[in-house]
């Protein structure tokens, strides 16, 4: 499929754009097919959130013999993880590893984004246009940007004024930050804000964490992997990696309960209460209508309301802490990996509660909010991502006929599976919006993505198409399905980053597909076997959905 140059640009198979656990795969695969490929990106190494979030206390979420690749039998018993959630360290090195275990560095132009992808519908291919003047023309434009990698930062006022030192979580210096006996403000309290204030409070001569919203935190349970518990696993990986491919989150976990109707309340105890000490992502697991039964709901909410209170000695600082505006699992369910409620315990960290009394300004010694002023010198802030879509955004994507991808989703994202978007023919979007995503354990979505358009790629090849768009039609009735499978949950009672809340003047529309990863896998394996219903597919470019022979 290599296209001949033209006008001195630079010509390939296939760009990706991001080289996290998604680009390396896809390059690697598409390598497979004899693709040639570029691969752009930002940073100066291979490792996309995981190079950028190396803040104090980065850790996975997802437990590490499965949040990593499963596809490589040598990578796979080549390495060892060293603790049941893996730091930002070791999640890099891992990465690194298999780059070069796979001899993919060649292919990947670091320090380089991508500004710009139009599709040319004369010549039928992508023009890709980076920050550096380099112009790459190919017939596939696949975006690995990732879900949570455009950091977003509130506009808070005078926020210039501030004279001491500010950082963003998700792009922490390489060398580090000097905290040590300083005044500290940590603005935020999701999964990032709840691994760094311990870490922050151990270092800092006072530290103020501001609190817009509560969280339930369950203590993940952390500690290193034991030599018999590690070969047990990989004695069981074919079958551990099966249970996850075709699960709720992608994890090998079942359903301890399918709901709390029947049981008496010390059972009900008993049963959060394994949870609870079993920790992480298992807790969830205890009861399969946690996200739909507002009744079973409630009773874990209260379960987790209660164990916060035990955590924290002054009632006053408890009560901010619990949450009592969302269901638990409504937002994203963050861990607890170092005594983040027993923080608030020690005599120099402070509380500020953000909802009752809004930051109004920023000044030259710290933060004002309509209560009070904290003197401060160093602001970090822990207030995440534009999610799903900031980063696709971020690039000018143009196609076909003048679509551009910014104001045909100025409503919210428009996809077909998140695989494709109607207007855009070849361009590829792994995990992309109304797909499993950040729903689920990364890695398992990301395989199967990767996969998924590979083969396409390949069905492709095989059968003489250069092109393929999906439906307008498909894409309709597809996030139809994904905003009713949300409303029929408890995610829509949920002001959230999984529905853009976090950001001003984002449409409020619920991003991930929330029927789980095998709901999601099995259909897209309908689709193929249908002869990838919903799209279309042409020999050369004429009307997408005509083969124009």
């Amino acid at each position: 499929m290599t296209r001949d140059d033209t006008g001195g640009t630079a010509a390939v198979d296939a760009v990706v754009v991001g080289a996290g656990f998604s680009g390396l795969y896809m390059s690697h695969r598409l390598r497979e097919l004899g693709l040639s490929v570029q691969v752009f990106e930002k940073a100066p190494d291979v490792g996309g959130t995981w190079y950028w979030n190396r803040y104090p206390g980065a850790r996975c979420d997802s437990e590490s013999h499965i949040y990593c690749y499963s596809f490589s039998e040598e990578i796979r018993d080549e390495w060892v993880w060293s603790e049941r959630y893996p730091e930002q360290p070791e999640i890099l090195e891992y990465l690194r590893f298999a780059a070069d275990h796979l001899d993919l560095r060649e292919q990947i132009s670091f320090e380089t984004a991508v500004e710009s992808a139009t599709f040319d519908g004369d010549a039928g291919t992508w023009t890709v246009e980076t920050d550096d003047g380099e112009s790459v023309t190919s017939q596939f434009f696949i975006s690995a940007v990732g879900c949570l990698s455009e950091p977003y930062i509130p506009d808070f006022d005078n926020r210039s004024a501030f004279e001491g030192e500010i950082y963003h979580t998700a792009r922490w210096p390489q060398d580090g930050v000097d905290l040590d006996g300083k005044r500290v403000g940590i603005i935020g309290t999701g999964s990032t804000g709840i691994q760094l204030t311990p870490e922050v409070a151990d270092r800092a001569g006072h530290l103020t964490v501001f609190q817009r919203t509560p969280n339930y935190a369950v203590p993940a349970r952390n500690r290193p992997l034991e030599d018999d518990e590690w070969a047990e696993i990989k004695a069981n990986y074919d079958e551990i990696w099966e249970d996850a491919r075709f699960s709720w989150l992608g994890m090998p976990f079942e359903m301890t309960h399918a709901t709390t109707a029947g049981m008496s309340d010390e059972e009900i105890r008993d049963a959060l209460e394994d949870g609870w000490q079993a920790g992480g992502f298992r807790f969830l697991h205890t009861f399969e209508d946690t996200l739909f039964n507002d009744d079973t709901n409630e009773i874990v909410s209260e379960f987790l309301r209660e164990k916060i209170r035990e955590q924290v000695e002054d009632p006053e600082t408890a009560e901010k802490l619990v949450p009592t505006a969302h269901p638990y699992g409504s937002k994203r369910p963050p861990m607890d990996y170092g005594g983040y409620y027993e923080t608030f315990n020690r005599e120099h960290v402070t509380l500020a509660d953000v909802a009752e009394n809004p930051i109004t300004e920023f000044t030259p010694e710290g933060i004002q909010t309509t209560a009070d002023h904290y003197d401060l010198g160093t602001v970090i802030f822990a207030t995440g991502f534009d999610a799903m879509t900031g980063a696709l955004l971020a690039m000018d994507i143009e196609g076909r006929d003048g679509h551009v991808l910014e104001e045909e989703w100025e409503g919210g994202p428009r996809t077909y599976l998140g695989l494709g978007v109607d207007g855009f023919p070849n361009l590829f979007t792994i995990t992309g919006p109304q797909s499993p995503s950040v729903l689920s354990n990364m890695p398992v979505s990301i395989e199967q993505h990767v996969d998924w358009i590979a083969d396409c790629i390949e069905y492709m090849q095989s059968e003489g198409y250069e092109y393929i768009e999906p439906q307008s039609a498909a894409a309709e009735r597809w996030v139809s399905q994904t905003n009713m499978l949300a409303n029929e949950m408890l995610f829509s009672e949920a002001e959230s980053w999984y529905r853009g809340a976090n950001v001003p003047d984002k449409p409020r529309v619920f991003t991930p597909f929330p029927g789980g990863v095998e709901t999601y896998r099995r259909e897209c394996e309908r689709v193929v076997e249908n002869g990838y219903e919903g799209f279309d597919f042409a020999e050369s470019l004429g009307p997408l959905g005509t083969s124009a022979d």
